[in-house]
């Protein structure tokens, strides 16, 4: 479906719902918007529309071995709720956070689950959003109006992910899976393995198979960077230890968190060969002097390019140090019945093979939009700030950071939002749409990233379907959460990027 297609909505055969903001997922972002709504505006009503039969996102989507995070849930949990545990969290650990918030909030009365949207239409007439969606435990079409509209369904298509065609695919005669797909009741045990890719996922796969695989094989075209530490904030345990109130831990630890990354970021633009030899070193130490890092894990970019992902207590490369997995560096020529044929000639021999080769971009949630009867196609809008959009009136969307963790600027959006809506009502708006300032037309219109500064695969696949940016910092998503932290607050609501009725 292509991301401007009308769908024929169904028939609906329930009364409209009508609320004031209707948000889109109840993963990490729409229960944190939901909070901020709650908190900040206590007279909006509110519904949130998930199309699983659960809250959760990405971590209810993904079940396959070792399943954690990548960034510490002192950062990737909400500022408004302390973290407790060991900073690098499971998939079952954030449910289990998540679900405290939302029984502490009340918030499940709201969340209407395995309601997938189709289509939104925005009326200028009626100054309001009709949103059809169809229920997936009865396929009855259901419809709801919204004065506004939240975007917090992800960056990714969850019902599959991507994986590249490679020949003779067809010819494998194990079980080819993908992560998004993982199988529950798969047994791998003494089964030869071989997961494609380098990423975070790949860097989890591997060692949680490893114990009870016959052999893990993690085949990459390219190497990743990692960075490596105890999965421990050294800080957070000497302040339990006097305990002091978690309160205070979180905020304290989330700051030093911060800080830290904040330094270090700097530091892979302003010393990237010094950043680099120091990220090698530290893996070097778990896999021993004489590993071959150069090629393993010597990517050929600069640090930061790419995400970069956090290895608690360097588990996949002690995996490697031990012999029960290895990495192989080459290009894949095809698939065999019993293996993958590589470009140098090696033939590796798998009974399952995993492809941790990445998302499919999913912009806005494949939903078809239009804009007073006429499709909207988001590749030919501009950002405001990363959250809203050049003609499209009274919706923002959570699009979070590759460096820092995504719940930060799900927190900064929630805020923006939540002091929107009260503007709003002070002036008596009901409508509000981003646009170009006189100065800004006919400034170049670029990609929604600059590729050299950051070009994981999704993106570059899917960069024509994001809305694009003008080179100003209110005209794009500067990926900078130690800026976006002060300026948010700051956003000049009477500007005029924005324009009321």
């Amino acid at each position: 479906m292509s991301e401007n297609e009308t769908l024929a909505r169904p028939p609906v055969s329930q009364p409209t719902t009508h609320v004031d903001v209707l948000i889109v997922g109840a993963g990490i972002s729409g229960i944190g918007g939901a909070w901020h709504l709650q908190q900040q505006c206590p007279g909006k009503t509110f519904a949130i529309l998930e199309a699983q039969d659960s809250f959760g996102g990405t971590w209810l989507t993904h079940k396959y071995p070792g399943i954690r995070s990548d960034s510490d849930l002192y950062t990737f949990g909400y500022r408004f709720k302390p973290w407790t545990g060991a900073p690098i969290a499971t998939a079952e650990e954030i449910r289990r956070y998540m679900g405290e918030v939302i029984a502490e909030a009340g918030l499940d009365q709201h969340i209407r689950y395995n309601h997938r949207i189709a289509s939104a239409a925005w009326s200028s007439e009626h100054q309001m959003w009709t949103v059809t969606a169809t229920r997936g435990d009865t396929g009855e079409a259901v419809r709801f109006t919204a004065n506004f509209l939240w975007m917090c369904q992800g960056y990714y298509r969850h019902e599959k992910g991507y994986t590249p065609e490679w020949p003779g695919m067809e010819k494998f005669q194990g079980q080819l899976i993908h992560p998004q797909e993982w199988p529950e009741e798969l047994d791998y045990s003494g089964k030869r393995v071989i997961v494609i890719g380098s990423g975070a996922t790949a860097a989890t796969v591997v060692p949680a198979m490893a114990a009870k695989a016959a052999h893990v094989t993690m085949l990459q075209r390219t190497p990743t960077y990692f960075r490596t530490g105890r999965n421990a904030i050294a800080i957070a345990d000497e302040l339990r230890s006097l305990d002091i109130d978690e309160t205070w831990i979180h905020e304290i630890t989330r700051r030093t968190i911060l800080r830290d990354q904040a330094v270090f970021t700097r530091r892979t633009f302003e010393e990237p060969e010094v950043v680099r030899q120091e990220l090698l070193a530290n893996v070097q130490t778990y896999v021993g002097k004489d590993y071959p890092v150069d090629p393993h894990f010597t990517p050929g970019y600069r640090p930061w390019r790419q995400r970069l992902a956090f290895i608690p207590d360097g588990d996949l490369f002690q995996e490697v140090a031990k012999g029960r997995a290895s990495v192989v560096t080459d290009e894949i020529e095809g698939f065999t019945e019993g293996g993958i044929q590589l470009k140098s000639g090696q033939h590796l021999e798998a009974d399952i093979i995993v492809t941790a080769t990445g998302f499919n971009l999913n912009v806005l949630g494949d939903i078809a939009f239009e804009i007073d009867g006429q499709p909207l196609d988001f590749g030919s809008t501009v950002t405001y700030r990363g959250m809203m959009f050049t003609g499209v009136p009274n919706m923002a969307w959570v699009f979070g950071y590759f460096r820092a963790s995504w719940t930060l600027r799900a927190d900064l959006v929630g805020d923006f939002v939540c002091r929107l809506l009260r503007h709003m009502d002070a002036i008596g708006a009901r409508q509000v749409t981003p646009a170009l300032r006189p100065e800004d037309e006919g400034l170049p219109l670029l990609p929604w990233i600059d590729p050299e500064n950051f070009n994981p695969g999704y993106l570059m696949r899917g960069m024509h379907l994001l809305p694009k940016r003008i080179d100003k910092p209110e005209w794009q998503h500067t990926q900078d959460y130690w800026a976006e932290k002060d300026e948010f607050p700051a956003i000049d609501l009477t500007d005029a990027a924005f324009r009321y009725r």
